[in-house]
């Protein structure tokens, strides 16, 4: 897995802290920026965290590309609906010889290995058999080369798994972050998630602390949401965000 912040929204902190004061002043903006130095933008950024006042972090966003997932992964990602996502296309790229992740249970035991790599082996010749037939039979049929390719891979990707790798361009604001770190950071989140969720939580930590001061699984300021099906380690959670 490979995750990378490869834009985000500059001075963000002072853009939020900005934007919430202008609500509580009479002035305008420019006024409120020059009376807004580094402490008195963490400060409030920390005043509204307190307050639940999240509107205002919804200015700034983050964008990040993520290769080495699976499709499982973005499949959970894209039920986030407040983002915008850019995704590898399987219907216009071709992928023979498609790689694929394993998870972490089947990677540590050789017999289910073997059988798992064997299964995505079986897929990949069919996919391959899939596509050659059906570019050869659309160019039987007096379609040109290029577009027999492109309807050929548009239904043979149907054999593919949950397994096969993709790659992903995403930008989420920053309310809709913390929502995900909330949901997705959680114990009970889907391992391979919650690992993405985890490395790009340091990740917007490193260019905006203050905004994520509080980021994490909702037992972090809270008590725990998923009741009887609770892991039980709200300390332990609250030591490793905080």
């Amino acid at each position: 897995m490979n995750v990378k912040l490869i834009a985000y929204t500059p001075d963000a902190e002072k853009l939020i802290a900005s934007a919430a004061k202008l609500c509580y002043s009479r002035g305008g903006v420019e006024e409120i920026e020059k009376n807004l130095t580094q402490d008195k933008v963490e400060k409030f950024v920390e005043m509204l965290q307190s307050y639940g006042h999240e509107s205002p972090i919804e200015h700034v966003s983050f964008t990040f590309a993520v290769e080495g997932v699976s499709r499982s992964l973005t499949h959970q990602l894209v039920r986030h609906r407040i983002a915008s996502y850019s995704q590898q296309s399987q219907r216009y790229v071709k992928l023979e010889g498609f790689e694929y992740i394993v998870p972490p249970s089947i990677e540590g035991d050789e017999k289910l290995l073997k059988s798992y790599k064997e299964a995505m082996n079986n897929i990949n010749e069919s996919y391959s058999y899939l596509a050659d037939g059906l570019k050869q039979k659309y160019m039987e049929q007096g379609l040109d080369e290029r577009n027999s390719e492109k309807k050929a891979i548009e239904d043979a990707r149907y054999v593919f798994p949950n397994a096969c790798e993709t790659k992903i361009v995403f930008t989420m604001n920053a309310r809709t972050l913390m929502n995900f770190f909330r949901h997705r950071c959680c114990q009970r989140a889907q391992w391979e998630i919650r690992l993405m969720a985890d490395n790009m939580l340091q990740l917007v930590k490193g260019v905006a602390p203050s905004i994520f001061k509080y980021a994490g699984p909702s037992c972090v300021k809270t008590s725990c949401p998923e009741g009887r099906m609770s892991c039980g380690k709200i300390d332990e959670m609250r030591k490793r965000y905080l």
